[in-house]
């Protein structure tokens, strides 16, 4: 029988500038590099969960204005990731506040070149 398992996501967003999109994922978000191909950058966020950055001249798509994704990260601690960027020196959306429709706190940030993050902690 075909084993039809998947092994993990990556999630493939694409920059103009790939060094400063490289430098905040690695310098400030704190993920680990764990594929360098050069013109792409897969970064592991959690076990079987990656975020993969790709040099919009190389890559199967171009960096575009409009970027119509989140990256939501799930976290166990709101308030200590909103501490952590606003010590990395990271201008936030808002800070983290309740959705008691949704059972979250969570605030936005913007990566450097406009994607939406969101981090949340189910309530």
């Amino acid at each position: 029988m075909a084993d039809l398992r998947v092994k993990g996501l990556i999630t493939f967003l694409y920059y103009e500038d790939l060094e400063k999109a490289t430098r905040f994922y690695e310098k400030v978000m704190g993920f680990e590099l764990a594929i360098d191909q050069g013109w792409s950058k897969i970064y592991r966020i959690m076990n079987g969960s990656y975020i993969g950055l790709v040099d919009e001249k190389h890559g199967y798509h171009k960096a575009s204005p409009t970027k119509p994704v989140v990256i939501c990260l799930n976290v166990f601690d709101v308030e200590a990731w909103y501490s952590y960027l606003e010590e990395k020196g990271v201008d936030t959306l808002n800070k983290p506040t309740y959705s008691k429709e949704l059972k979250i706190r969570a605030f936005l940030l913007l990566d450097p070149e406009g994607y939406l993050i969101e981090i949340q902690e189910s309530i």
